[in-house]
């Protein structure tokens, strides 16, 4: 029997009465005002106890409704400060914490997938949780040969519950669409309905995990620990420690924040071109930064640590080189060319016309980090976009309504707009350009690229 809330009908419930909490609270917050509250302050109480509801009750069902609240986390900078504010928290605690499996089930597990005597795999085992996530929950260890590891062990039922809640949250997308506005939330919604069978793969994870591994060996920027053991359910990695990205967004010092935000961006787009896969599940708990060790303050020799490659896109060739010449020449301000490449690529569809100058208008804005030497990305930055886009009186909102996104550039899109969004949450500092110029195939004009972009930062 599995310890997630997995029977359709209790997970169903629990989902369909998040619309009705909302429109209780709605009429709640009328009583207030009618009895002389302002309404800034009913606002943000409304606002607090939204809050509190929908990410309890995702934490509690795991499953998707808990991705779809990961999901949702890398967002939270676009949100107006007002709304964001409650909502920051609970986000914060849904990517960090969600209640564990029960021991015993855990063993069940562990004595299923890795035999009767699994005890003697490892030197030592904790059963409590480290972690949780919205398909397992990792336990820290030591592996027979002293390793120090990190046990993921599947929830039962995972599979169906994700499928169920996706479904469900599905249904109701439309009154979720004003935690972050101008975005759509069901494509996000089906999207990752998409992705469900290759993160409950653990093999699959495996080796995209390792790829990884093999790549970033011994690299001075970045980590990812190497895959020790494999099952169906089970998935023991080296275990590394380090500061959570959550806690640097807390606390972090400027110096953190932009070490960091400079080694995010470095993974983005490197990663596509050092082992044909891009890292689709960039939420701060999936990252770490590690101290070099060193004395003194300065984090230059810092590396970045990485996790749980359960979402990868594969990409042999790297990033379209689409992306890069059409960055390149929105940037040198080529009006005809950008349109020109946009409408080959689908994401202005055959049967629209749309004036080149008014879509390299709308672009500029969005593409601003990639302009300038170094960009700080804010919160103000991002939700000044979102905002000129959810306007539906701007010419912005009425020509992005006209775009398309082709599906092969949907994890693409959704991978970036994350790591902007933890940019933003960390207020970094980040030179992103010379990223860009280093790892994305034509953004450098032809007889202008790097010959050798893998040894550009070693």
């Amino acid at each position: 029997m599995s310890d997630l809330p997995r029977k359709a009908v209790t997970r169903t419930a629990k989902l369909a009465a998040l619309p009705l909490g909302f429109a209780g609270r709605a009429t709640w917050g009328l009583g207030k005002r009618i009895g002389g509250k302002s309404a800034e302050i009913v606002a943000r109480e409304l606002q607090q106890r939204t809050a509190d509801q929908l990410f309890k009750v995702l934490g509690e069902l795991k499953g998707g409704a808990m991705k779809f609240g990961q999901a949702l986390s890398v967002f939270e900078s676009a949100l107006p400060e007002e709304m964001a504010g409650p909502y920051r928290a609970a986000l914060t605690r849904l990517q960090e914490a969600a209640p564990p499996m029960p021991t015993r089930t855990v063993h069940s597990v562990l004595e299923q997938r890795l035999g009767g005597q699994w005890r003697e795999l490892f030197l030592e085992f904790e059963d409590k949780p480290s972690a949780a996530a919205s398909i397992g929950q990792v336990h820290r260890a030591v592996w027979h040969d002293g390793r120090e590891v990190a046990v993921k062990v599947q929830y039962p039922g995972a599979g169906e519950a994700l499928l169920s809640d996706l479904a469900q949250l599905s249904r109701f997308a439309r009154l979720l669409g004003p935690l972050i506005p101008g975005m759509d939330i069901k494509p996000l919604i089906t999207e990752l309905r998409d992705r469900v069978s290759e993160e409950l793969d653990y093999g699959l994870e495996a080796q995209a995990q390792r790829e990884h591994a093999e790549e970033f060996l011994d690299d001075p920027d970045v980590v990812v620990p190497d895959v020790v053991h494999q099952s169906d359910q089970v998935l023991v990695t080296e275990w590394i420690d380090g500061i959570p990205l959550a806690e640097i967004i807390a606390d972090g010092t400027p110096e953190q924040r932009d070490r960091a935000g400079q080694l995010l961006a470095r993974f983005l787009f490197s990663g596509p071109a050092r082992t044909g896969l891009l890292h689709a599940d960039p939420h701060p708990g999936n990252f770490r930064l590690l101290p070099d060790g060193g004395d003194g303050d300065a984090v230059e020799g810092w590396r970045l640590g990485v996790l749980d490659f359960g979402t990868v896109d594969r990409l042999p060739g790297g990033l379209p080189e689409t992306i890069g010449a059409c960055l390149r020449m929105t940037l040198e301000g080529n009006a005809d060319r950008v349109y020109e490449l946009l409408r080959e690529e689908g994401f202005v569809k055959e049967t629209i016309d749309l004036d080149p100058d008014a879509v390299l208008e709308y672009l500029l804005p969005i593409i601003e980090p990639a302009e300038a030497d170094e960009f700080t990305f804010t919160r103000g930055w991002i939700r000044s976009q979102a905002a000129r886009i959810a306007d539906i009186r701007s010419p912005a909102h009425q020509l992005g309504k006209q775009l398309n996104l082709p599906p092969s550039y949907l994890l693409i899109h959704r991978v970036t707009l994350s790591t902007i969004g933890v940019l933003c949450q960390l207020n970094a500092t980040v030179r992103l350009r010379d990223e860009l110029e280093s790892w994305l195939p034509g953004f450098l004009p032809e007889g202008d690229e790097d010959p050798a972009p893998a040894e550009a930062h070693a």
